[in-house]
Parts: structure tokens; sequence; C-alpha cells
């Protein structure tokens, strides 16, 4: 059995191969225009990367690579130096070679200044990827002389096709109650999804994998909370007549399940404004802008 990691192995080499992201890499998506631009011109701009973990930064940034066939180099902010990167200047490269700098916003502000000259003359394509918001993470010099491009959370639909060729390649079938349990549990991230699969695998000899194989590789209980079925309704329900009652307690229960069970946080948030809105109204008027700001957090960042 191989010992490369299951993200890895399946890590897609092609925009074709690409999933999710469609405002990006579809047929009029951004990449996918400068892609086919470079294919004529040789320009291709530095980028910002900013999304959720498991979402494809990545993968997008070694695709852009292998489309513009330059040469690629990947550094983590977390253990790498600006001096190591110059390094790769000296290799006499036709092309500026790509350079993918995973979450640079743990440079500092010098160290992140270090990589203008670089930037600027055009030594290098600098494709950075981070999950904090650069407009508070990143210099402003930097900023501008790059382009923030936002990736979005992987949906159901995105991530089951990911989860299904995983099913192709491992020669395994999940039940459907699993399927919507790994699917629901791994909150949009590729990347859980598949190290949970690989982990259910590996603890077991069949070649149908149970629920209960999954929640020991997930190492998390699963909560009662269909998300088209009657529980859905019932847990929001109560969430929302707990706030009613002002019973902080049971209100910070039913929201622990929801976000156990996977629920999107933008819709919690949005029951959030709602409440604010209709039951507290005038009675506190701050409360409706406080629910916005939380709907706007949740809407930028995402789950902490």
């Amino acid at each position: 059995m191989s010992q490369t990691p299951l993200p890895e192995l399946l890590r897609p080499k092609r925009l074709s191969q690409f999933v999710g992201q469609k405002h990006l890499v579809g047929t009029e998506g951004v990449i996918s225009k400068l892609l086919s631009s470079a294919k004529e011109t040789g320009f291709f701009p530095s980028l910002i990367f900013w999304g959720p973990p498991g979402s494809g930064k990545t993968t997008l940034a070694r695709i852009i690579a292998n489309e513009l066939k330059r040469p690629y180099h990947e550094f983590s902010a977390v253990n790498t130096s600006v001096k190591e990167i110059a390094k790769i200047l000296t290799q006499g490269n036709l092309f500026p070679p790509i350079v993918v700098i995973d979450e640079i916003h743990r440079f500092n502000k010098a160290q992140q200044a270090k990589l203008l000259p670089f930037v600027e003359r055009g030594d290098i394509t600098l494709v950075g990827a981070t999950t904090e918001n650069p407009s508070f993470e990143i210099i402003g010099p930097l900023l501008s002389r790059t382009r923030v491009l936002v990736l979005q959370q992987l949906s159901q639909q995105e991530l089951e096709r990911i989860v299904k060729r995983a099913e192709k390649y491992l020669k395994i079938r999940l039940t459907k109650d699993t399927l919507d349990f790994l699917l629901e549990s791994s909150n949009g991230d590729a990347r859980v999804a598949l190290v949970v699969l690989e982990i259910a695998v590996n603890l077991t000899k069949s070649k149908k994998i149970s629920m209960e194989v999954v929640e020991q590789a997930l190492q998390k209980r699963q909560f009662t909370f269909d998300k088209k079925g009657e529980e859905y309704y019932n847990v929001i329900s109560a969430y929302i007549k707990s706030m009613r009652a002002s019973d902080v307690d049971s209100a910070l229960y039913y929201l622990a399940r929801m976000v156990e069970a996977g629920q999107d946080p933008l819709y919690i948030a949005r029951r959030m404004v709602i409440f604010a809105s209709e039951d507290i109204g005038m009675g506190q008027p701050t409360a409706v802008v406080i629910a916005n700001e939380v709907f706007r957090a949740c809407e930028t960042i995402g789950y902490p």
C-alpha cells in the first residue's frame, strides 16, 4: 500500500479535474481566462488565494504552474525565510517561477516587505495562500501588487464528487447514511473527508464502510441532525425558542449541536438576524446590529 496520503494521491493535475470554485475556474472564471491568455502573452499575475481549509488553494496553485509549464516552488511561511525563496532566482529560469507560499499571513510585515522587489520586478509569480482576511494580514504594498481571489467552502455536492472519486480509487463503498454523515462532518473541507476515509479504510477489512467505522475514524459521535429530516427543524426550532425564553444554557446547547453536526454557519447566523429583528426588535435596537456583525463575520471568515 502506498505511503502517500490519499489527499495527495487524488490531488487533480489539470483544471478540468478540479472540483469547486466555478467562479474562478469555470468557462468565464478569471483563472481560466488568465491561463488562456498566458499561453499567448506569457503574462500571469501574482495572486493571493483566500479561503477556508480544504477548499483547493494549494491544488489550484499547482495546477496553474502545471498549465503554464513553469518551474514550481512551494514554501510554508511557518518554516521558511525570504532568503530561501531568493535562492531560486539564481537558477536561470526562462520564465518567472511560480512561488507558492502557504500560510502567507504567518510572514511578519518585514518579511512580506522583502518579497516586494521580487514581485514588482516580475522575478517570481507569487501565489500566496491564506485562511485569514488578507486586508488585515497582508501589508498594503504587497496587496497592491497582487490580486486577491476568494475561494469558497466546498458544497456538499462538490465534496461528494471528491469522495466518490476516492471510493472508486480505494474500491470501497459507503452506505448513503455513512456518506451523508461524512459529508456533513467534513464541513466543506475536502482534506478532512479524504483523511477520515483513508483512516476508516485501514480500520476495517470490509469493502463496505459502515457508519461506526467512520465515527471511529472521525473520533466524533454522530448527532441526530438530518439536514433534510424532522430533527433538523426540531433543533433549529429549539434553538430559537431557547433564545426567546432567554435560556442561555439551552440556546448554547442547541447551537453546539448544530455546529458539531456541520451546519453552515451562515444559516445559523441568518436565523439570529431574523430573531433579533422579529422577536427583539425595538426592545433592544442594538441586537440586530450585533446579529448582522456576526453574520458578516461568518460570511468573511466562517468558523474560527
